[in-house]
């Protein structure tokens, strides 16, 4: 699976159980490739975020209003086509289905389960406890070999995971995408995704 510098480059889904490292992957790929970056946590609505602090697992009906978010992000970028990063547990083969499209990309961290109980241990930043963690690996539906997916063990350092999905994608540098010299990476230099499915009157 790769890319030419002549494609549109993708949007990667930075996919997998909490503490995985999916957000220190995410901003280092952001960082060396300038792309827009969305944390997929910070579109929880807040009774989601009330929830996973209390140690109780999210629903389906939890879910689905955050996917939407989610996949707008998506589909904001891949419309304009825009590269971009965003972290999203992405669990359920039925919530990646929501996020799925053209030039979107899953990148599955994944690892055993002491070495990601050992990171979730160790944070101190992060709402999610660590007993959630046997909840996630079972809820976990592994993408399938029809799903545009690259897997990447963790492990490692992320600087050298985040080296791997670049190598490995045949990624470049994006000069038009707001991270390059941006002082807030999260911002989307998409436009709404209103404006694009929108005809302009006169049109």
């Amino acid at each position: 699976m790769t890319t030419h510098p002549t494609d549109q480059q993708p949007v990667l889904v930075i996919m997998g159980v909490s503490g995985s490292g999916k957000s220190t992957v995410a901003g280092i790929l952001a960082g060396q490739l300038g792309w827009d970056l969305e944390e997929g946590d910070d579109l929880h609505p807040p009774a989601n975020v009330a929830k996973m602090s209390a140690g109780t697992p999210l629903t389906d009906q939890d879910r689905w209003p955050w996917l939407d978010k989610v996949a707008e992000w998506i589909t904001e970028h891949t419309a304009a086509g825009l590269p971009g990063i965003i972290t999203c547990s992405a669990l359920k083969r039925i919530y990646r289905d929501r996020m799925r499209g053209d030039h979107v990309i899953f990148v599955h961290l994944t690892g055993d389960r002491d070495t990601i109980n050992q990171r979730i241990s160790a944070r101190q930043d992060h709402f999610m406890p660590p007993a959630l963690l046997d909840t996630q690996i079972a809820t976990l539906e592994p993408p399938g070999p029809d799903e545009n997916v690259l897997e990447v063990d963790l492990g490692r350092k992320p600087a050298e995971e985040a080296a791997e999905i670049i190598e490995r994608l045949g990624l470049h540098p994006e000069l038009g995408s707001s991270t390059l010299g941006s002082d807030h990476p999260g911002t989307s230099s998409a436009p709404p995704i209103g404006d694009l499915l929108t005809p302009n009157v006169g049109d």
